[in-house]
């Protein structure tokens, strides 16, 4: 059997529990007229037995990923809140220094919390507040970034960490969001663990909706931290549900081929009964979720994005064409599958507004298809 170095505590006790076979790269679009076969890699989940890390196993960076996407008005208005929600909770960080550890997904936090008089930390200055919204997965090296993360703190300085959170991927099937380029899948056990290689302990816990379900961990230096009841409850959902088990754990491969089977039928029913299907969206979770659902232009004729930086592109592996949301309105399809269907409400509501909707039904892909009317 293949092994590596595990991705957070170098330990070499990693195990494969989850193989979703060869799949593209998940953000990197080719061109509709780019010739031949996208290119694939392995993309399987290991567990490491030491730390609790679940992570992608032994396969490297492959292409580029040029920042095509826009930001979601949920993102943006969760970044906004989200600082509010904070300093409202530790005033004693307005006007302190902070570092933000950018992320992939955007959402930043920065000119919020300039604008509420913190100042941004420069050179390598400490600061009293480091940030890190959904960035440290996007790092192979999830250890030696978190080393980096606590190296910036300063004494009495908070830390926050938000990621997509272990639990809800598990238990809500959220299959298609494992992907090249997030390398790791955390949980709070495994921050905690990770955490202790480099001297910080975690205080505090707050579940997030965003991204289908999210974890914000704030954590301190050791001697700093005194961890409350939240702290205690998260790891007891992360045990009963048998996140760090890799027995349990790999029962989420044969639940992704099950909604994946499911989705196909479903888009075969609707193509049989002469309805049109057509897609919203191009998120990095759409390669995966065509791939293993078997869809193709043959069950999705194409999908729209809000980035244009995506028109005229493919989704990799099925080869679904990007277009521009005025072609979906234009086209006026009986079904709408929602690809980015965590933010299915936004996606609704930006549809229907004014009543420019057509009494389209939308599908949502997981945790199995669903109808929701708009």
């Amino acid at each position: 059997m293949e092994s590596f170095s595990c991705r957070g505590c170098a330990g070499d006790d990693v195990v494969p529990v989850v193989d979703l076979g060869a799949q593209p790269c998940a953000d990197h679009f080719p061109p509709i007229d780019t010739p031949g076969e996208d290119p694939r890699w392995p993309l399987e989940l290991w567990l490491c037995r030491d730390c609790k890390l679940v992570q992608l196993g032994p396969v490297e960076p492959q292409l580029p990923e040029p920042p095509l996407a826009v930001e979601s008005a949920t993102s943006l208005a969760h970044a906004e809140a989200s600082v509010k929600e904070l300093l409202g909770d530790h005033p004693e960080l307005t006007g302190k220094t902070v570092f933000e550890f950018a992320s992939h997904h955007g959402g930043s936090w920065l000119d919020h919390l300039q604008a509420a008089g913190c100042r941004i930390a420069t050179g390598s200055e400490l600061a009293d507040l480091v940030v890190d919204v959904h960035g440290i997965a996007h790092e192979p090296a999830v250890g030696e970034m978190m080393k980096l993360r606590a190296d910036r703190l300063a004494p009495g300085g908070l830390l926050v960490l938000e990621f997509h959170h272990l639990l809800p991927l598990f238990i809500g099937n959220q299959f298609d969001t494992i992907r090249h380029g997030h390398w790791s899948y955390l949980s709070l056990g495994a921050v905690i663990r990770l955490g202790t290689l480099y001297g910080l302990a975690v205080e505090s816990v707050q579940r997030i909706d965003m991204f289908g379900g999210s974890l914000r961990v704030m954590l301190r230096h050791e001697a700093e931290a005194r961890p409350d009841e939240s702290v205690t409850e998260t790891l007891q959902d992360e045990g009963a549900a048998g996140i760090s088990d890799e027995i349990q754990l790999a029962g989420l491969q044969e639940a992704a081929w099950h909604a994946a089977g499911a989705l196909h039928d479903e888009l075969a029913r609707h193509k049989a009964a002469g309805r049109t299907v057509l897609g919203y969206g191009a998120p990095s979770k759409a390669p995966v979720l065509l791939d293993l659902s078997k869809v193709g232009t043959d069950l999705l004729a194409f999908t729209v994005d809000a980035a244009p930086g995506k028109h005229g592109r493919r989704i990799p592996g099925s080869g679904v064409p990007i277009r521009s949301i005025d072609e979906l309105r234009a086209a006026r399809p009986e079904i709408v599958l929602v690809l980015t269907w965590d933010i299915a409400d936004e996606v609704i509501s930006q549809l229907e507004a004014d009543g420019g909707g057509w009494g389209a039904t939308y599908l949502v892909p997981l945790p199995e298809p669903h109808e929701v009317v708009g």
